[in-house]
């Protein structure tokens, strides 16, 4: 499923649509604003937003002049695409880590997945070469020390926390003194039921004892419009702030927490964009809209690829499956990155164009698939690797031997790589519009 479930999927099929006209009039304007306004209200965007949304891209698709050199079609897929940025706050907000101890207050409603977020951000702040320390000061949920223990244990994160201690003042208190030579404290606080009067009183108490240089509130993204309300509550109650929206993997209503929020004018920093631990990123609007509307974002696919596998190993890899030339070799590297970037589906809505067209399998593939896919391959030469073609009987036999799997199973491998191979060919950066997409490609390469 593409981001935000239905809603990148209308959106992606507007975007097509408008693609593969060839007269773009005032009917095709209305008719693309009024499949644009259908996919926002039925994603619980606020509608006045939505209407005034959709009046500034029908104005200006019908009253800007083209600039030089770019297609009626390509300045209305320009249009939409620079509109939708604006609606989610038009840049993206860097967290600016600047002293020691760096400290990050993490506040939460009751179930809006605060605990499980402070897990993704530390990944991430390991992923940037810091070592983050947790503090536990939830003194009401029975789990919350246990689930933040078996978190940090896994990435071997400190944490401090006494389950027996139900003062989450002195808690932090000496949380603070024993990590005060951390670069980066991150405190757990207790989340609260739907009352911000509880969540603002224990958030101000907490604030004056560790005085935090980041506080951070975690919304569900789940929860839509209302999302806006938290949001606006808790930015009039401090002048520190930033928002991350959890949840956001295929749910109905994300497109109004994100736009909620984002008319607060409270920051939004990240987004959680599934249930692992690595499914989560900066928000940056351009990059996230590109996606939404099929245009794919090569630049945070390159990022992610270059985390976990060499700078040169990446680009080729990332080269040659834009390119169409694509072989066993690249699949191993691709798998390799997969096991850290997340599931196909999520990769491939990096590249313009190919999210909606992943073979089926290839979007449900399991990490015990790919392992076992990579076991086989290690069995095959390095001309089998490059030149895929030649695999036939004699050798499916000898590779399924001695990788110690049934012949149908490298079969399969087989027709996974064609299948793929086939969704590839010909995408590279031409994405689904042409020159525009060319040109927002271009941006993010940059």
């Amino acid at each position: 499923m593409s981001m935000l479930g239905s809603l990148g999927e209308n959106l992606t099929n507007t975007m097509k649509k408008l693609a593969g006209m060839s007269v773009i009039d005032k009917k095709v304007v209305k008719e693309v604003v009024k499949d644009i306004q259908r996919a926002l209200i039925q994603s619980d965007v606020n509608i006045q937003l939505v209407l005034k949304l959709s009046k500034t891209i029908e104005n200006r698709a019908l009253n800007e002049e083209p600039p030089k050199g770019i297609t009626p079609r390509e300045h209305v897929i320009t249009i939409i695409y620079e509109e939708m940025v604006n609606l989610l706050g038009s840049e993206a907000k860097e967290l600016e880590i600047n002293k020691k101890p760096f400290k990050i207050l993490f506040l939460g409603l009751q179930g809006s997945g605060k605990t499980t977020t402070i897990g993704k951000l530390c990944k991430y702040l390991q992923r940037k070469g810091f070592s983050p320390a947790v503090v536990c000061t939830d003194t009401w949920r029975p789990a919350a020390y246990e689930q933040l223990k078996q978190l940090t244990e896994e990435m071997q994160i400190q944490l401090y926390g006494d389950p027996e201690n139900k003062d989450a003042l002195d808690l932090a208190e000496k949380g603070l003194k024993q990590f005060k030579n951390q670069k980066i404290i991150i405190f757990d606080t207790a989340g609260r039921h739907k009352n911000e009067d509880d969540l603002i009183e224990e958030m101000n108490k907490l604030d004056k004892i560790i005085e935090p240089d980041e506080s951070i509130l975690v919304i569900d993204g789940t929860i839509g419009q209302q999302a806006g309300e938290q949001a606006k509550a808790f930015s009039q109650a401090t002048d520190i702030g930033s928002i991350i929206i959890s949840k956001l993997d295929g749910t109905a209503k994300g497109g109004g927490a994100l736009s909620a929020v984002a008319e607060t004018g409270a920051p939004i920093k990240f987004i959680g964009t599934g249930e692992r631990i690595d499914e989560f990123e900066a928000f940056d609007p351009e990059r996230f809209i590109s996606r939404l509307l099929g245009m794919g974002d090569i630049r945070s696919l390159i990022e992610k690829a270059e985390e976990v596998i060499d700078e040169d190993k990446a680009t080729k890899t990332m080269n040659n499956m834009l390119s169409g030339k694509f072989t066993l070799e690249d699949m191993k590297n691709q798998f390799e990155m997969m096991n850290s970037m997340g599931p196909m589906q999520q990769v491939m809505n990096m590249i313009p164009g190919l999210g909606a067209k992943v073979p089926k399998e290839a979007s449900q593939m399991t990490e015990d698939k790919i392992n076992s896919f990579k076991i086989i391959m290690y069995s095959m030469t390095d001309e089998e690797m490059k030149n895929p073609k030649i695999i036939k009987h004699s050798r499916i036999t000898r590779i399924a031997r001695g990788s110690g799997v049934d012949e149908n199973d490298v079969k399969e491998l087989l027709k996974y790589y064609n299948n793929t191979k086939k969704a590839m060919k010909g995408i590279g950066r031409r994405g689904m519009g042409g020159g525009a997409m060319n040109r927002l490609v271009g941006q993010f390469m940059k």
